[in-house]
Order: C-alpha cells, then structure tokens, then sequence
C-alpha cells in the first residue's frame, strides 16, 4: 500500500520508491485504546497508518482536548517530540484495532540527506499539515459550530465512520450533545 501512495509522487522515481520502502521495517498493530505514544515519551517514528484509526490529543486535568486524527493512508506522529526529541505533551492513542507501518526518525533524517527528493517530499508534507493546521485554527475562531462541522466535513467527510462522536465533539470544541443536534440538520 506504501509503495503504491509513493508511485503516485511524481518525483519519485522507482529507485526512490525502492530505496525508502524497505526503511519502513517495523509493522505495528495496536489494538483498540491503547496507546501508540503516552505524555511524556519521546517519539522516535514517523507512523503510516495502514489501518485503523487514531486521535492525537492534548491532556488536561479538565478533559482531553482532541487536535487531530488519522486513518488509513495517513502519516501520524507526536510531531514536536520528533523534532526536538523532548517529551511529548501529547498522546496518541487507537481508536480501533490498528495497524502500521514505523520508519525510525534516524533513517528518515538519513534518508533525506542520501536522496535530496525525499527532503523535497518532507517539506510537501509539512505544508499541507501546515495549512490543515492554519484552517483548524480559522475552525476554531468561528464562533457557529454548525460553520466549523461544515468545514470539517468539507475536508474529512468520512470522518463520522471512523471517529466516535464524542471526539469530533472536542475536536470541533463543542458538546457531544451540541454536535449531536448541529448533524440533524
């Protein structure tokens, strides 16, 4: 399945397909709740869901704060850990029994300087989590949740299957009752 997504980056050639395929040498499965990162452990992977479903979430004494998902064909990971290899604030827990794919954090960084294509691909990523991160944050200034599950839906409409409403709920930070009401329409 991988290597399938990656013949579809125009840039690669099957030589870079070959060369970054074989580093994703760890195969996961997790099983429904648990957790692929706890708060405060360091990540050391970049994940490939290949299936299954995840919520990254923040938390707190009060509640956990919902900040994202994964499925099947999406990359997952506690991002600031990865980068700064400090403890993440974050948990990542599977929402049903999952299954991935791991390349270490090490062979990735490698990887890009071996082969400039696969930085190129790196910073393709990162704009796009970038950008669904700056439309999260337009989501969250709105103040009508029927406008921020509309956008969401825009972008993810499939989530309703894969996500237990009561995460979408704190995801779009409002009420399971509230989302519950705001879908009827």
């Amino acid at each position: 399945m991988l290597a399938k997504l990656l013949r579809q980056v125009p840039y690669f050639t099957p030589e870079d397909v070959a060369a970054f395929v074989p580093l994703w040498n760890k195969q996961m499965h997790v099983k429904r709740n648990d957790f692929l990162i706890h708060e405060g452990q360091v990540e050391h992977n970049l994940y490939f869901v290949l299936s299954g479903a995840f919520r990254l979430y923040y938390p707190t004494p009060e509640e956990d704060i919902c900040v994202g998902f994964a499925y099947p064909n999406t990359l997952i990971t506690a991002f600031p850990s990865l980068v700064t290899q400090t403890p993440s604030t974050y948990c990542i827990q599977a929402l049903k029994k999952s299954e991935l794919l791991a390349i270490s954090r090490a062979d990735f960084y490698a990887l890009q300087e071996e082969r400039p294509v696969f930085g190129k691909f790196w910073r393709h990523e990162l704009e796009k989590a970038l950008i669904g991160k700056m439309e999260r944050e337009i989501d969250l200034q709105l103040l009508d949740p029927q406008q921020r599950l509309d956008r969401l839906l825009a972008r993810s409409p499939h989530i309703f299957q894969l996500v237990p409403l009561k995460y979408i709920a704190s995801y779009l930070r409002m009420t399971p009752e509230t989302l519950s009401r705001i879908r009827r329409y």
